[in-house]
Order: structure tokens, then C-alpha cells, then sequence
């Protein structure tokens, strides 16, 4: 199953602000309306009440002469203005007529041919609506002028029917406009409200087993997530708490084992020498290392001194004598090749050392118990230990540094020893590579800071 992408909180905030500007702003356009509509402003102020009506109702019968359809309209139009008049006519001459056009506006009804448009009062400079007009207007006879007076009202069903433009002309300019400004106002507002999250971010992405103690701040934290960052932080101070007991009972564990291990070695170096013995004392020598490896993570993960100038060639050259006699009761050569007499690099001598060792036993017991187990030292910080055995396949070479890993099921596997490399040299600041041997075999290559001259 795909994971769906995340949605993007700024534009989601851009779309839906835009949607409640638009309809905010029909709203507040159809509430004025209404209001104007309920207070009667709108019908007091409106001329074209009579001639909408007329517009509506003309028409043309087969015989393609102008008549007027009875219309519901136009019947509560002659209802509501008994002296209803007016006249209608084409440009082919056709003429409508019904009513008293009142004597004032009798020499306007002779001159319609050379009138457009007209509004016709008998006040001057008077606001409300005139007394009658002239217009030509599209119906569905086709283009014809009406003349006629202003007493009809607005029509409600007419009111509706404009809506849709009204809105494509009126409410959705405004609303694209809006929409624009929030555009670009909205990722700027949510970036600056949003920079504290950043911030935590930032400080969660250097959350890692060796950093412990880390929090989340809460600084410009918008108080909407801020439950969600403090929720955060106690998990990190439960996790840390977890993994200082963790590391307690491994220290307290390992402490333990150790009188009963010793015991065991004394009482089976009473024995008599057999077989059994030697494998016994064997297994029991990997339970004295296990031991160790357990109680230097632990001193490892305490390393509170600071690092000094230590020489990788006298380091390498100790670890060499004292683990030449068990190379060479196991059937290997062992070859010690310095490229200078002194190569320095930064760092804690001791657990130089013990990554060293453990490397150089890891070549004994997996070496394949034949042929030569090389330790060199090259410059800038540079040690590498060969050995002659089957190596390490390419896929296995990140995985052979994790606790108890068994590169094949028969072997007894690495225990914590590369494990421990991997953590000295991540210490140091350096890093630590598996190579094909030449002719066979693998080759671990330790990098470490060179010191200073």
C-alpha cells in the first residue's frame, strides 16, 4: 500500500480561505440586497418596473406581427395601474398600443423615429424616478422600442435571473482579487507563524542514541501544536530514562559475571588436560570476552576525557605482541608493517587500543585458522588489518557491525566486538571500511584524525 503525499498546509489554507471570501462576500451582496429588497428602497428607486414587464410579454404571432401575451405579470400590472399606457413598436413600422398616453408626453409619441434612449420628468433635478421612458430593448419579437411609464416595481423572478451574471460580473472579480491577496499573503503569514515549528524540527533532527537529553523548544511553537511538542519531549525523557536503565543493568550484569567467570576458568585450569578441557576453556574465554566487550561499551559510552595526541604505531605494535602467541597457536603468521615510525592521531589511547585488538582477534577467529595476518600503519591516521580467510561478501559488510551478528550460522558470530569498533571510531570522528584481501581474505581499514603537527 502507497503512502498518500502530504498535503501542503499552505495551500490548503490559500484554497480555503479563497472559498470562504467568496462565499462571505455573496453572502453580504445577497444580505444588501435582500435589505434594500425588504425595505422597499430598491422598488422605490427602480424605473424599469413597467417596461420589464412589456419586454416580457411581447411577442409575435405566425403572422410575425408584434402582440402581447397575457402574461401574469402584465395582468397584475394592469391590476395594480388602472391607467396602465403604453406603446410598443419595431423598426418595420409595427405598433402596439394601449392606454392614454398622457398630453405631456403626447409630442414624444410623435417623435419616437429620432428618439433612442429617453427619460422623461416633469420635475427638474427631481432624484426619484422619472415619469416615463423611451428604449429599445431586446425581446422576443426581436429588438423593439417601448415608451411607456415608471410605476411597475421590480420583479423578484427578474431580481433571480440576473444572478448569474451579476455574480460572473460582480462577486467573482472581487473574489479573484481577494483570492490573489491571499495568495500571497497566506504563505507568508503561515511561514511566520510556522517558525517556531521549524525550529523544533531542526532540534529533532539531532534526536540520536548518543544524543540523548535532547528537547523539543517551544519558542513562537504556535500554541495550537504545542501540546503535540511537549507530548514529544516527555517521550524523549521516558526513552531516555529507559535507556539509562538499559545501560545500568547491562553495566550491573557484566560486573556479575565476572567473579563467576574467573571461578570457572580457575576450576577448569584444574582439570586434567583433554579435549573437553580446551573446549571448555575456549567457550569459557569468549564468556570473559563477551564480559569485557560489555563492561568497555558501557566505559565507552561514559568517555568524558579529552582526546590527546596518541601514536597509531606504538598502539598497533602492542596489540601485535600481545596477540601474536594465540595467531600463532591458532596456525596463522603474523606480520606487523609500519610505514613510519611514528603516525599521530587524536584521540583516547585506550580505546584505540581495545578497537585494535578486537579487530585482530575478530582476523583470528574467522580467518580461516591458515595463511598470514597482516597489521599496518600509514599515514595521515590510517590502520589496516588483513588476513588470508574466506572475507566478508559485499552485501554483509555494513551488517557485520551489528551486536551478535553470524555471517554464516555455523560461526559464533562477532559478539560485541565490531559493534564496539564501530562506536570508538564513530567516537573519534573517523570511520572504519571492509575491503576484498589481495590475494583473499578481508581487509578493515580504521581512519582516524590525524593529529596536528
Amino acid at each position: 500500500m502507497s503512502l498518500k503525499r502530504p498535503r501542503s498546509l499552505k495551500w490548503s489554507l490559500v484554497l480555503r480561505i479563497a472559498l470562504l471570501q467568496c462565499a462571505m462576500l455573496t453572502l453580504i451582496i445577497v444580505g444588501i440586497l435582500g435589505a434594500l429588497l425588504a425595505t422597499g428602497l430598491i422598488p422605490h428607486d427602480y424605473e424599469d418596473g413597467t417596461m420589464d414587464v412589456l419586454a416580457d410579454a411581447v411577442a409575435r404571432d405566425t403572422g410575425g406581427k408584434l402582440v402581447l401575451r397575457e402574461t401574469s405579470d402584465l395582468t397584475k400590472l394592469r391590476s395594480d395601474i388602472p391607467g396602465l399606457w403604453f406603446i410598443i413598436r419595431d423598426k418595420q413600422g409595427q405598433r402596439l398600443q394601449e392606454g392614454t398616453v398622457p398630453a405631456i408626453f403626447q409630442p414624444f409619441a410623435d417623435l419616437l423615429d429620432t428618439i433612442s434612449d429617453a427619460r422623461i420628468d416633469n420635475s427638474i433635478g427631481e432624484s426619484a424616478p422619472p415619469d416615463a421612458k423611451i428604449r429599445w430593448t431586446e425581446t422576443a419579437a426581436g429588438n423593439v422600442q417601448i415608451f411607456t411609464g415608471t410605476k411597475g416595481g421590480l420583479s423578484l423572478p427578474r431580481l433571480l435571473g440576473q444572478a448569474p451574471q451579476f455574480f460572473l460580473q460582480g462577486i467573482l472579480p472581487l473574489a479573484g482579487l481577494m483570492a490573489l491577496a491571499t495568495l500571497f499573503a497566506t504563505p507568508w503569514v503561515v511561514r511566520g507563524a510556522l517558525s517556531g515549528l521549524g525550529h523544533a524540527a531542526a532540534e529533532a533532527e539531532r534526536i540520536d542514541i548518543d544524543q540523548r537529553g535532547v528537547q523539543l523548544p517551544l519558542k513562537d511553537v504556535p500554541k495550537e501544536v504545542a501540546p503535540l511538542v511537549k507530548a514529544v519531549n516527555a517521550a524523549l525523557a521516558r526513552l531516555d530514562k529507559g535507556y539509562e536503565r538499559h545501560k545500568r543493568f547491562l553495566t550491573d550484569a557484566a560486573h556479575e559475571l565476572r567473579t563467576p567467570v574467573a571461578i570457572l576458568n580457575t576450576r577448569l585450569a584444574s582439570l586434567p588436560a583433554t579435549p573437553e578441557r580446551a573446549r571448555l576453556l575456549q567457550d569459557a574465554a569468549r564468556l570473559s570476552t563477551l564480559t569485557d566487550q560489555l563492561l568497555d561499551l558501557q566505559r565507552l559510552d561514559r568517555q568524558t576525557l579529552p582526546f590527546e595526541k596518541v601514536d597509531l604505531v606504538a598502539i598497533a605494535r602492542g596489540v601485535v605482541v600481545d596477540l601474536a602467541p594465540m595467531a600463532f597457536s591458532a596456525g596463522y603468521e603474523m606480520s606487523f608493517e609500519p610505514a613510519k615510525d611514528t603516525v599521530f592521531a587524536t584521540g583516547d589511547r585506550t580505546a584505540i587500543e581495545r578497537a585494535v585488538t578486537n579487530i585482530v582477534l575478530n582476523a583470528i577467529e574467522h580467518g580461516g585458522r591458515a595463511g598470514k595476518i597482516t597489521v599496518s600503519v600509514t599515514a595521515p591516521a590510517v590502520i589496516e588489518v588483513r588476513d588470508e580467510g574466506v572475507g566478508v561478501p559485499p552485501a554483509e559488510r555494513e551488517r557485520i557491525f551489528e551486536p551478535f551478528y553470524r555471517l554464516r550460522p555455523q560461526d559464533h558470530g562477532a559478539g560485541l566486538g565490531l559493534n564496539l569498533v564501530q562506536e570508538i571510531m564513530q567516537l573519534h570522528g573517523g570511520h572504519i571500511e571492509i575491503f576484498d584481501g589481495k590475494p583473499s581474505g578481508a581487509c578493515f581499514r580504521m581512519s582516524f584524525r590525524a593529529s596536528p603537527t
